[in-house]
């Protein structure tokens, strides 16, 4: 068990149990329904702070149970009877709302008048107000939605008690921080804070100077970035042979749950389809669909109903699924922090899992660089030939005949066989290799080489699929981004002086480099408020000041208004038509990082 330290004060936690942390006996019950028994490090050194009243500054890494160490004390903490607004989590994409909001519900079971609600873009206002308006004592929110319903005044944080920022880290990296800076100046000055961060930059610093009352520091101290539970190895292949070195190693591999990280959402449907095709139960995730469904999705699959998740980046982060016993980087990640939040779906809480990374040899680099970060190796493994995949298929055979022998209602078609047998004079061992003949099918039991693709052979001269092999580069296009401004795919928009193309409108948004913006922050906004694909997002133009987007003629009006209030680097949009020559650009181009 790692060592905590708590100011100067070194601890060990790998004796304490929920029951050492003062927590009343309704939370310990939750616990134990839930088979929760020890507190992870960050557990046991933010709870007994939090219920005493204090500040937190909590530094550790993705997975370490961070969720549990707020939520536990501050539930502890709530007036049941009070239903205003008494905790508010923020997060930086609205799965780990989601996830949080699950996890804060699981605690609360105990009281039937606790009240928690999930708060994002891209879900009904409606709903959300008149639960709002029923009284909730436990918000969970991505900063832009909550900053709608305060300024609607259907949130309101007069009685707030409890504040917590949940990777504070990760909303400063996709652009929040003006936006959350903006919430932690409207809350109440007398409240209890935490916040939770893997790292810990400047602006990140500031704010728990400004923010924070004299807060108690607790770092995790790790030794590398991702979990020692998980097994991490590469596979060398190029990129037109992917899918087959995937189905082969599904084969052989032992697994329950997986997830299977693509580059975009397009590639999860093509994926999806191509592996149930083959007989795997699996489905997309990605930001596309609509949120409802991906939730449906998720829950399919902690429940078993299907076993594997193609997804982009975003859509999985915060994910927690137990039974997710292996992460196939099926796409090489665009940076190494993104590698260690894809393999951290898996070996969570002590559990332990696979993460298997495809590259081709163009992307060894990002492989060793992904190495440096995590300051681990990443063990090679072969993609399993065709004798491996006999020997494994045969071994599955023999164990379910000898399961079936086993069973006792076998003993009904006996006389079928023996019946067969008199019939046709046949050996047993004939008849018993004819039932194995019909038993597998279309797909033969024993493979030969030529049944399958040859990984070594060349693709087709006019096959252009390799060029997936390229590496990522530092700069230009970029994934999927996160949050509820997050959810459109990343497009390098060439500079574009001329009209708009056929059947677009020029507008003018109110956001320019003096703020910070970015095309990708202006095409995850406009993708995820507006639900326009980002493949119908045209050319984007930054100015100092403000900037232009070319967006589908006749948008409705609706879909206008939403767009004016869209927040981006902490403004307004303020969509409206643009019918000016633009002012001669002074420097950097608009379309780049």
């Amino acid at each position: 068990m790692p060592a905590c330290t708590l100011g100067n004060l070194m601890t060990t936690t790998s004796e304490i149990t929920f029951r050492d942390l003062n927590l009343p006996e309704e939370l310990l019950q939750a616990l134990d329904k839930v088979g929760y028994e020890k507190p992870t490090p960050i557990q046991a050194e933010c709870i007994p702070l939090i219920i005493a009243g204090h500040d937190v500054l909590g530094t550790a890494q993705t997975g370490t149970g961070k969720t549990a160490a707020f939520a536990l004390p501050m539930l502890a903490n709530i007036d049941p009877d009070d239903k205003n607004t008494q905790l508010l989590v923020l997060t930086p994409t609205r799965e780990l709302a989601i996830q949080v909001a699950e996890a804060f519900q699981v605690y609360a079971s105990f009281s039937k008048k606790i009240n928690v609600l999930p708060i994002y873009g891209g879900s009904s206002y409606d709903n959300q107000i008149r639960q709002l308006k029923r009284g909730t004592q436990v918000v969970v929110g991505t900063p832009g939605r909550v900053i709608d319903h305060i300024k609607k005044g259907t949130l309101k944080l007069d009685k707030l008690k409890f504040l917590v920022l949940d990777e504070a880290d990760e909303m400063l990296r996709m652009g929040f921080i003006d936006d959350v800076e903006w919430i932690l100046g409207h809350a109440p000055a007398e409240r209890q804070t935490a916040l939770f961060s893997a790292t810990m930059p400047d602006p990140i610093r500031k704010i728990t100077k400004r923010y924070l009352n004299d807060p108690k520091s607790v770092k995790i101290e790790s030794k590398v970035a991702t979990a020692s539970t998980i097994r991490q190895r590469y596979c060398q292949v190029a990129g037109h042979h992917k899918l087959e070195a995937l189905t082969r190693i599904l084969e052989v591999e032992s697994f329950d749950g997986v997830i299977i990280f693509v580059r975009t959402k397009t590639a999860t449907m093509e994926l999806a389809e191509k592996l149930s095709a083959r007989g795997y139960a699996v489905e997309p995730l990605n930001g596309d669909i609509p949120q409802n469904s991906r939730e449906r999705t998720v829950d399919r699959l902690k429940k078993g109903k299907i076993d594997i998740l193609v997804a982009t980046d975003v859509v999985a982060r915060g994910l927690d699924v137990e039974r997710v016993s292996h992460v196939i980087n099926f796409d090489v990640p665009y940076d190494t922090e993104s590698y260690v939040h894809r393999i951290g779906r898996t070996g969570r809480a002590g559990r332990e899992g696979d993460a298997i990374l495809f590259i081709s040899h163009r992307e060894k680099r990002m492989l060793f660089s992904i190495e440096r970060a995590t300051r681990q190796t990443i063990a090679p493994m072969t993609i399993p030939s065709i004798s491996q995949l006999n020997e494994t298929r045969l071994s599955r055979f023999k164990s379910s005949v000898i399961e079936a022998i086993g069973d006792a209602s076998i003993e009904t078609l006996i006389p079928i066989v023996e019946s067969i047998q008199a019939e046709t004079e046949a050996a047993p061992e004939v008849i018993m290799a004819a039932l194995a003949k019909i038993a597998q099918g279309d797909e033969p039991l024993i493979l030969k080489d030529s049944d399958r693709p040859d990984l070594n052979a060349n693709p087709p001269r006019n096959d252009r699929n390799d060029r997936n092999d390229r590496a990522p580069r530092d700069r230009g296009a970029r994934p999927e981004r996160g949050g509820e401004r997050g959810g459109g795919e990343r497009v390098k928009r060439e500079r574009k002086s001329g009209p708009p193309s056929e059947g677009m409108q020029r507008y003018r948004i109110e956001v320019g480099h003096t703020h910070g913006a970015k095309p990708g922050n202006i095409v995850g906004a406009i993708a995820n408020e507006a639900d326009i694909s980002s493949k119908n997002i045209g050319s984007i133009e930054i100015y100092d000041n403000f900037s232009t987007v070319d967006l589908p003629k006749d948008m409705p009006q609706a879909t206008q208004d939403t767009l004016q209030k869209t927040r981006v680097a902490g403004r307004s949009l303020g969509l409206r038509e643009w019918s000016e020559q633009p002012p001669k650009k002074r420097g950097n181009p608009a379309n780049r990082d």
